[in-house]
């Protein structure tokens, strides 16, 4: 997980949280908003485990928002790991870099948002087409929702 930021058209700040999964590369869940700390972080992943479960791992860096006691205690409770990266090292958590780098160049440079509303809906949007619609040649020119499909079948 990672985040990115970017600006609507007033010129306000606001954040993308950005949950990639490094194996079925599905961008699982997001939170956009102005302000996003750890109790926020936590939540979506309370709401991850129940909807589609929860990773063995979390590769992040080491924001406060990763870093809180509230992640740090949810994680610890859910049996979860968390893995940091090295200060200045992205390359550590290269899949969720390389996606944000697509995030950024393909949606949010593309896009002028009006608003927060507006934010949202374009980058739910683009994250729909990303998960259900486009292609990747690192999973055989399957979508990661057709891999992930695929990969939970065999699983069964």
């Amino acid at each position: 997980m990672d985040f990115v930021s970017d600006r609507i058209a007033s010129g306000r700040r606001f954040r993308i949280l950005t949950v990639v999964d490094d194996y079925t590369r599905e961008w699982k869940a997001t939170i956009i908003d102005t302000s996003i700390g750890g109790v926020r972080v936590v939540r979506l992943f309370e709401e991850l485990g129940e909807t589609t479960g929860l990773p063995a791992t979390i590769v992040s860096d080491n924001g406060t928002e990763f870093t809180s006691t509230a992640m740090l205690s949810w994680a610890l409770r859910s049996g979860v790991a968390l893995h940091f990266i090295q200060p200045g090292k992205p390359t550590q958590n290269a899949f969720v870099e390389s996606f944000n780098g697509k995030l950024r160049a393909e949606c949010l440079d593309a896009h002028m948002f009006l608003s927060l509303a507006d934010a949202r809906e374009i980058i739910e949007a683009w994250r729909t087409d990303f998960n259900e619609v486009r292609p990747h040649s690192s999973l055989d020119n399957r979508t990661p929702a057709e891999f992930a499909a695929a990969h939970r079948e065999a699983a069964a």
